[in-house]
């Protein structure tokens, strides 16, 4: 059986060159991002499911409207519940369908960034939190284009905080110390997973 490591972090924690580091050593890569992106896309099977919780979320290519869909949760917390409700099984069958494809595979790493916040942790071996200390994080997320410090809080207060997801985590991986240090931290995760067959770290 696939040996299913989580990864996941808060917004500006590195979490995409973390998962690149992965893939760029033979790693199958799930990425919750991008299938919900396909599924977004014309054809992608969202806009049926959306337009039924949304008049007007189908736009006439087969895609999901994503402005329509922002006004209708903009200051609409229940609405946005129902929105990833009815997506959630959506997502999970494409997370099936890559480990499906990947399943001789030794280990596989699911990016997924909401993953403490829809319990996907429990379908886990382990879990690798990416952080970085607030003032880090903060003045990357904000040198994104069209990034405001109000959407930046409105992103963390819907995510798990970050000391929490790590006292949570088997493996916190500092992305603050450059990429030298985060290329060598995932080599060690992978020599261990090698020696011993799981990913674990010790607690400080």
């Amino acid at each position: 059986m696939t040996y299913r490591l989580g990864l996941t972090g808060s917004i500006g924690m590195g979490k995409s060159a973390t998962a690149e580091m992965f893939r760029k050593r033979g790693i199958p890569v799930y990425d919750a991002d991008v299938a919900v992106a396909e599924l977004y896309a014309p054809g992608g099977g969202a806009a049926p499911v959306l337009e039924a919780l949304i008049p007007g979320a189908a736009a006439s290519d087969g895609s999901a409207d994503r402005e329509v869909l922002r006004k209708a949760v903009l200051g609409n917390p229940g609405m946005l519940k129902k929105l990833e409700a009815a997506i959630h099984p959506l997502v999970l069958a494409k997370r099936a369908e890559f480990l499906a494809a990947n399943r001789e595979a030794p280990l596989a790493l699911l990016d997924i960034p909401l993953l403490y916040e829809t319990g996907s942790e429990r379908e886990m071996e382990a879990v690798l939190v990416v952080s970085a200390p607030a003032e880090v994080q903060r003045a990357r997320v904000l040198a994104r284009p069209g990034m405001t410090p109000e959407r930046f809080e409105a992103i963390l207060a819907r995510q798990t905080p970050d000391a929490e997801k790590r006292a949570r985590a088997d493996w916190v991986l500092d992305t603050s110390r450059g990429f030298p240090a985060a290329e060598a931290e995932v080599e060690a995760i992978l020599a261990q997973f090698r020696a011993t067959g799981r990913i674990g770290q010790e607690k400080p």
